[in-house]
C-alpha cells in the first residue's frame, strides 16, 4: 500500500530535498498521465507525513516546457495530498522585492503557450472557478509563519502576481517593463499550470516564490553573475526548508478547510452519465465525490 500524506510539496530550482525529512521512502508512481518529474520522497518532519518532488528531478534535467504538469499533480492526488506549497525561483519586477526576498503571489499571468493545463477533455467539460487562485487559508500560514521566523535581511511581500512565462530564455528587457507595466511582482515559468491543476484535483495550492535577483529590467541586472544567483538559490533553498518545516507543522495542528477541496462542486458540465468509462476511469481520484 502506497503510503498516504496530506501535505505536499514542490522543491524548485535549488531546493531538491527537504534535509529535515525522516523515515523517508522513495515512491515510484504512474500515473494516467505519465510518470512524474521523479520518485516522490515520503516521509515525516517532525512527525507530520509529507510528499516532496523536485519539480525539475533532482538532477534539474527537465526545462520547465517539459515538466509533466499534470502527472506531478495527479501523483500528488494519489498520495492524499489535500495541501501543497510550491517553492519556486523567480526574479523581481519591482525594486522593493529584492533578492532573497519571499513572495506569497496571490495572482497569476500567463504567458506560457505550449502547456496542458487541465485533466479534463476527451468528452469531460469541466470550468473551474480561478478569480483566486490559490488558497487564502494556506497562504495566510506561510505569511505567519514568515513573519514569526523573522529571518535577517528577508523581506516578506504578501500579496502580488506572478507572470509565469514559457522559457526556457528569459525575458527581453521590453517583455520586462511591459511586465513591470501590469504591475506585476515577480516572474518565473512553472507556476500557473501547477495552480489550475491543482485546484482541478481539489488541492489547496500555494507558492512560495523565493527572489534570486531582479529580472533583466533592472539597470544593475548586467552586474548579476551565475555565481551571484546559485549562491542566492542556495540560501533561498535553506532559508524555505525552515518556512516549510513550521507550515508544515502549523497545517498539522490545524487543517483549514479550503474552498479549493469542493471546487468541482459546480464545474462539472457534462452529465454523469454522459461520461465514458474510460474516462471516469482515467479519472477516478478526480471525480469520485461526484459520480
Amino acid at each position: 500500500m502506497v503510503t498516504q500524506a496530506k501535505i505536499g510539496i514542490l522543491g524548485g530550482s535549488g531546493l531538491y530535498k527537504m534535509d529535515a525529512l525522516e523515515d523517508v521512502q522513495e515512491i515510484h508512481l504512474e500515473t494516467p498521465f505519465g510518470k512524474p518529474s521523479d520518485a516522490f520522497i515520503v516521509g515525516n518532519l517532525e512527525g507530520v507525513s509529507v510528499a516532496f518532488l523536485a519539480r525539475h528531478g533532482r538532477n534539474h534535467h527537465l526545462m520547465p516546457s517539459e515538466l509533466p504538469f499534470r502527472a506531478n499533480i495527479y501523483g500528488m492526488k494519489q498520495l492524499g495530498v489535500e495541501y501543497l506549497i510550491s517553492a519556486s525561483a523567480v526574479g523581481s519586477l519591482k525594486e522593493e522585492v529584492k533578492p532573497l526576498d519571499m513572495v506569497i503571489p496571490d495572482q497569476f499571468i500567463d504567458r506560457t503557450h505550449r502547456r496542458v493545463s487541465t485533466f479534463f477533455g476527451q468528452g469531460l467539460v469541466v470550468h473551474i472557478g480561478f478569480g483566486h487562485p490559490v488558497c487564502q487559508q494556506l497562504t495566510n500560514i506561510l505569511a505567519e509563519v514568515v513573519e514569526s521566523l523573522q529571518l535577517p535581511e528577508i523581506a516578506l511581500h504578501k500579496g502580488g502576481t506572478y507572470v509565469c512565462m514559457e522559457g526556457p530564455a528569459f525575458s527581453t528587457i521590453a517583455e520586462s517593463n511591459l511586465y513591470r507595466s501590469w504591475g506585476a511582482s515577480v516572474i518565473g515559468m512553472t507556476n500557473l499550470q501547477e495552480a489550475k491543476l491543482a485546484r482541478e484535483a481539489e488541492i489547496a495550492y500555494a507558492t512560495l516564490a523565493l527572489v534570486t535577483d531582479y529580472d533583466c529590467w533592472h539597470p544593475d541586472h548586467d552586474h548579476v553573475t551565475v555565481e551571484m544567483i546559485v549562491d542566492n538559490l542556495q540560501k533561498n533553498a535553506i532559508n524555505a526548508q525552515k518556512v516549510i518545516l513550521e507550515t508544515v507543522k502549523s497545517l498539522a495542528k490545524n487543517p483549514p478547510v479550503s474552498e479549493a477541496h469542493s471546487a468541482l462542486k459546480y464545474a462539472l458540465l457534462t452529465p454523469p452519465d454522459k461520461i465514458s468509462p474510460e474516462t471516469k476511469e482515467r479519472l477516478g481520484l478526480i471525480l469520485q465525490k461526484y459520480m
